[in-house]
C-alpha cells in the first residue's frame, strides 16, 4: 500500500515537528534514527553540518528554543524521495516570535524508513 501524499505530509510533518523537541534534541539514538547516514544542512546561520556533527551540536544544546512551525508543503520528487517546506519561528517566553526561517527538508524512503536527507534553514522576515 502506497502512502497518498496527504498521509505521507502529516508523517513528514510530525517527524520534523518530532526534530523541535528537547527531549529528541538531546537523543542521538532518536536523531540518528532520523537522519540519513549522508545527512547534510546548511543551517540559519550558514553552518553546514553533517550528521555527525549536528548529532554532537544539538546533544550540547543547554537551552533549546521552543520552536512553532506552520505552512507545511509537500512535493514529492519520486516514490521514495520528498521535498517539504515550512515556516518556524522560536518562540519566546514572553511569547513573542522571533528568527523567522523559511525551511526546506529532502526525506528519503529506505529501509530505515523515512529519513531526512538533506535540510536547509534561510532567515526571512515575519509573515504580516
Amino acid at each position: 500500500m502506497t502512502e497518498t501524499d496527504t498521509e505521507l505530509a502529516g508523517h513528514l510533518r510530525a517527524l520534523e515537528i518530532e526534530l523541535h523537541l528537547a527531549a529528541v534534541r538531546a537523543d542521538a539514538a532518536r536523531l540518528e534514527a532520523l537522519l540519513h547516514p549522508e545527512f547534510a544542512e546548511f543551517g540559519r546561520s550558514g553552518t553546514v553540518y553533517s550528521r555527525a556533527s549536528l548529532v554532537a551540536h544539538l546533544a550540547a544544546e543547554t537551552t533549546p528554543a521552543t520552536l512553532v512551525a506552520d505552512e507545511f508543503a509537500l512535493r514529492r520528487l519520486s516514490p521514495s524521495v520528498a521535498l517539504l517546506n515550512y515556516r518556524s519561528a522560536h518562540r519566546c517566553p514572553d511569547g513573542a516570535l522571533t528568527r523567522h526561517t523559511l525551511r526546506t527538508s529532502i526525506w528519503v524512503h529506505g529501509v530505515a524508513g523515512w529519513q531526512m536527507a538533506f535540510h536547509q534553514g534561510t532567515a526571512t522576515d515575519p509573515v504580516a
